[in-house]
């Protein structure tokens, strides 16, 4: 009986999640053919010195998985040949507009050589190990978006990230630079991709008096967006602030906003038309993130934006080439009518 498992018993993740790990690559490889019998679950708990109940809970996930079949009285058989595809788990921490541009982008560059399962953890560390235990050994890739709430610490989130295999690892959107281990990632550089942005609108921001930042605190944005405009500001020698909420904003002429949210965006349009001012001329408005809606809406909104698609076919070309790298996803300033 041709079985060998492969168990590293310093590592975090479960024994029966290696169990299943190994099982599975045996498959993929072809070291474990259709029809060909494992272990029982006796011989292979006195051949690794597991616990009974750590073997029979792996069988349970391998059969639930539909990778092994069991014959009373004859024991554990593989089910199935080697999979046809690679099995990739997306993790998102929200859905909207660009996410889904990600998406889309991801999934049509994998094409039928892969089946992709997305799952959203929503800034929550919690939920984000709950996936995290329940997917690692099951799938091929790992792609995540480690955004999450600013009161979650940064070794909590490495210490789960560590339980994906790193080769497996692809990190979106932003880069973690605590965790070391040789993983792949498709990264913006919030800070200075940001202060590059507005270096290159400088002379559309020359005219106005004052440069407003709309970050709203009650949604999960990188803090390092402020860290850009502020160093902009500062390095360029402009009047600058940043708000909460354009709601706040009574007078407009003469300053230009910077938002991050639809319903500030779409409360400043609605000002400047109340007061009479024209976007680009009295007032300037620029978005995060480039969408369909912003290309046209008020003759065409100026967008800081990363390229949300390059993004998703980045990730996916690293993934059916088997690489690892470290890439800088493509972010600038698209010049529009409101600036």
């Amino acid at each position: 009986m041709s079985f060998t498992l492969h168990l590293n018993h310093d590592a975090k993740t479960p024994k029966y999640k290696q169990i299943v790990k190994s099982v599975i690559d045996g498959v993929e490889r072809g070291s474990l053919k259709r029809h060909q019998q494992l272990p029982s679950i006796n011989e292979l708990s006195e051949e690794y010195y597991l616990a009974r109940d750590t073997v029979e809970k792996a069988y349970k996930e391998l059969k639930a998985l539909g990778i092994i079949d069991s014959v009373r009285g004859k024991g554990y058989y593989i089910l199935n040949e080697k999979p046809k595809q690679i099995r990739v788990l997306l993790v998102m921490n929200k859905l909207s507009a660009y996410k889904k541009a990600i998406y889309e982008s991801f999934v049509a560059t994998l094409g039928e050589r892969a089946t992709v399962t997305l799952h959203i953890h929503h800034g929550s560390l919690r939920i984000f190990r709950d996936i995290v235990r329940d997917s690692v050994g099951h799938y091929h890739s790992y792609v995540v978006m480690p955004h999450f709430y600013n009161d979650v610490n940064i070794s909590s989130i490495v210490d789960t990230l560590r339980q994906i295999p790193a080769n497996e690892l692809v990190l979106l959107d932003k880069e973690i630079p605590e965790l070391t281990e040789a993983h792949s990632s498709i990264y913006q550089d919030f800070t200075n991709d940001l202060y590059g942005a507005l270096e290159s609108g400088q002379d559309l921001l020359d005219k106005y008096k004052e440069l407003v930042l709309v970050f709203p605190k009650d949604v999960k944005y990188p803090p390092e967006i402020v860290r850009g405009f502020r160093n902009f500001c500062a390095h360029f020698h402009k009047n600058g602030r940043t708000i909460e909420s354009a709601s706040s904003e009574t007078e407009l002429k003469g300053r230009a906003y910077a938002v991050l949210e639809d319903s500030d965006l779409a409360e400043l349009v609605k000002k400047a038309k109340q007061q009479g001012l024209i976007l680009g001329k009295d007032v300037g408005v620029m978005a995060f993130n480039d969408t369909p809606l912003k290309e046209v809406l008020a003759d065409g909104i100026t967008v800081i934006s990363t390229d949300h698609e390059q993004m998703g076919r980045s990730a996916a070309e690293l993934i059916l080439e088997g690489n690892t790298a470290q890439i800088k996803n493509p972010f600038g300033l698209i010049r529009r009518g409101s600036l």
